[in-house]
């Protein structure tokens, strides 16, 4: 069975400044959390105009993770490499749109009644904290948002009802659509990689805000050659040969990811 989860995660920034924020946190994280085994390799991103989305780029990863899976995972999928037959039928993909409002864009994707009927909506408040399986495995660091204040931008702590004071503000809505087709697997495996997701993104977003002192100012084109750079690290961390092909530019204003790995999270 298809699932369909929305998530809508609330941030106390300009559109122009999360473009440049969340980018430089992606690629914060992916250093930290690349070695010579493991870690995240960039296939290819690119400019795409979408009718209904607008502007926006095309990213395409792979996630390496194999340590970080669960046991019982472990069990289909060989260590040395996350595609086996059972998980080549399997997809996920993520549309992501920012709006400059906080969360309350009932149909941000344009979904059809069908798609509505069957999308699950959760608003992820990024001061709070979370200790699931996914949590504990990405690792990340732990900064506590209620009581952080930006020395730059003089904004937070992030106190209760922040989200309906907070300006400016912004929300990025993710959708996400996972299809894992394996009998008597399938909906625990689309459970766990939806799970895996929401612990990114949440992981990510705190760190965003966590990390505005050191990414607020910063032009795009300075975030462009960031991302040439760390492409080209990673790469190399990886062992991987370098691809032709990879742009980093065109406007962002909306982004649309789509992951094709099993085990892979954006």
């Amino acid at each position: 069975m298809v699932q369909i989860k929305e998530f809508r995660i609330v941030m106390p920034m300009s559109m122009e400044e999360y473009e440049i924020g969340l980018s430089y946190t992606i690629m914060k994280m992916e250093q930290q959390n690349t070695n010579s085994k493991e870690g995240v390799e960039v296939l290819q991103q690119v400019p795409f105009e979408d009718e209904k989305l607008g502007n926006g780029q095309y990213t395409s990863k792979d996630y390496h993770l194999q340590s970080k899976i669960p046991s019982w995972m472990k069990g289909f999928a060989p260590a040395s490499a996350l595609t086996c037959p059972l998980f080549s039928k399997c997809s996920l993909t993520i549309d992501t749109v920012i709006r400059p409002d906080n969360g309350c864009s009932d149909n941000a994707h344009n979904l059809t009644s069908e798609q509505l009927a069957a999308r699950e909506v959760e608003i992820i408040d990024i001061a709070s904290q979370s200790r699931d399986y996914w949590s504990k495995a990405i690792s990340a660091p732990n900064v506590d948002l209620t009581a952080f204040r930006s020395q730059r931008t003089s904004r937070g702590p992030l106190l209760k009802g922040w989200m309906d004071s907070c300006r400016p503000v912004m929300t990025t809505y993710k959708l996400v659509i996972m299809d894992a087709p394996i009998w008597g697997l399938g909906e625990r495996l689309e459970d766990c990689i939806i799970a895996g997701e929401r612990a990114l993104f949440l992981a990510c977003h705190r760190l965003c805000f966590a990390w505005i002192d050191e990414w607020y100012g910063m032009t795009l084109d300075q975030i462009q050659e960031m991302e040439r750079q760390t492409d080209l690290l990673l790469k190399k961390t990886l062992k991987k040969p370098a691809k032709a092909g990879s742009k980093h530019d065109g406007k962002r204003k909306t982004l649309k990811e789509e992951i094709v790995a099993v085990g892979s999270c954006t």
